[in-house]
């Protein structure tokens, strides 16, 4: 069961003076705080490191309050974020006296700390001082937490629902991939076993012998190849092909799981509900070609077909992956999920794409339920 909560931000536990103690207390326990927004990628990387899933695109979406140790974060707290999709958003989250708060998290070392309270506090507080009179907590499912913020925020419970109720039927899913179809291998086999509450229609692939294509007969899955002769065949002819091709599968959610071919704006117009999968730690911002990294580094976007040589050839030590909507600027769609992974230094391609697709694995799935839970 997942509870929405609601905390009333008139209380003085929110006033000025409350916020200027839980200030004081992180500050006497030895930590840092500031405020934070979007163009903090460094707080932003850390908690994809940290925590993974949705976090840090909610947080990109609001504002944070942030405790560091040196140059260390340890913990966030994010308010007010604006334009989130989710579901369970659209009842108490729409009303314009309800402020939202988080996501919100302490790292790993330091959730002995005792600055979870300070920062749930300071961040609860600055919603007030928005002009909210209330906060809404959303979508807290273990009854452990729902005590914390009764304890320690005198939340109530205002709304409550099954998990299961906000994925009412099956997605229809069509499947582009031109090459192993690893990918597709994982969302098939979480289709099958029902991790994943959606139908895969069909895999399209635009190379005959890609082995994806086993891989949709060996699932049971139609597998279609629409191909492109080059030296017969003009661009624009071939995307229209393609175009329709998809359009008699009626798909409802496309996923392009390693697809090679550039698709057309046309495309793109027809079928807006498309998710890519991208083997490199995209920044959250579409029009930066910088992204920040979890250490507070930062090194070239990498987009494109050649991600993962690229990021090899200038011998960095970060890659990744990212599952992002698709538009007509390559790999510059608004970023679902995403996981940055570390590299050894001087390792082969082949090995780096071998630790990739577990972690790509990962991503797709959680954007795949974002979407669905966006619905």
């Amino acid at each position: 069961m997942m509870q929405n909560l609601l905390v009333d931000l008139r209380d003085e536990r929110f006033d000025e003076a409350a916020l200027g103690r839980a200030l004081a207390n992180i500050e006497s326990a030895g930590y840092a705080h500031a405020e934070s927004d979007f163009e903090d990628g460094h707080l932003l990387a850390w908690i994809d490191d940290e925590f993974g899933g949705t976090w840090s695109s909610e947080a990109f979406a609001g504002r944070s309050v942030v405790a560091r140790r040196g140059d260390e974060i340890a913990g966030f707290a994010t308010y007010d974020p604006k334009g989130l999709r989710f579901s369970w958003l659209r009842g108490l989250g729409a009303h314009p006296e309800v402020g939202i708060f988080g996501p919100f998290g302490v790292g790993r070392g330091f959730r002995k700390s005792g600055i979870g309270p300070d920062l749930l506090t300071a961040a609860l507080a600055r919603l007030r001082r928005c002009g909210y009179a209330q906060a809404l907590i959303p979508a807290v499912g273990e009854e452990k937490l729902v005590a914390y913020y009764v304890t320690n925020a005198g939340a109530r419970v205002a709304e409550s629902f099954p998990k299961a109720s906000l994925l009412q039927r099956r997605a229809r899913v069509v499947v582009m991939a031109s090459g192993d179809g690893s990918n597709f291998q994982a969302v098939a086999d979480r289709a099958r076993d029902g991790r994943l509450p959606i139908d895969i229609a069909a895999l399209i692939c635009n190379a005959p012998d890609a082995y994806a294509l086993q891989r949709a007969r060996d699932a049971g899955i139609r597998e279609r190849v629409v191909a492109w002769d080059r030296s017969g065949e003009k661009r624009s002819s071939y995307d229209v092909r393609l175009r329709k091709a998809v359009e008699e599968e009626s798909p409802e959610l496309l996923l392009l799981l390693g697809w090679m071919h550039l698709l057309d704006v046309a495309f793109v117009t027809r079928f807006p509900e498309a998710i890519n999968i991208h083997p490199a730690f995209l920044p959250l911002d579409q029009t930066s070609d910088r992204v920040i990294l979890p250490d507070g580094t930062s090194q070239k976007a990498y987009r494109g077909a050649r991600a993962v040589r690229d990021a090899l050839a200038d011998d960095v030590r970060w890659i990744g992956a990212t599952a992002h909507l698709v538009n007509a600027a390559t790999d510059r769609g608004e970023v679902l999920v995403r996981k940055p992974l570390l590299f050894e230094p001087r390792v082969t391609t082949d090995l780096a794409l071998e630790a990739l697709h577990p972690l790509e694995h990962r991503v797709v799935n959680g954007a795949i339920m974002r979407w669905l839970y966006e619905r």
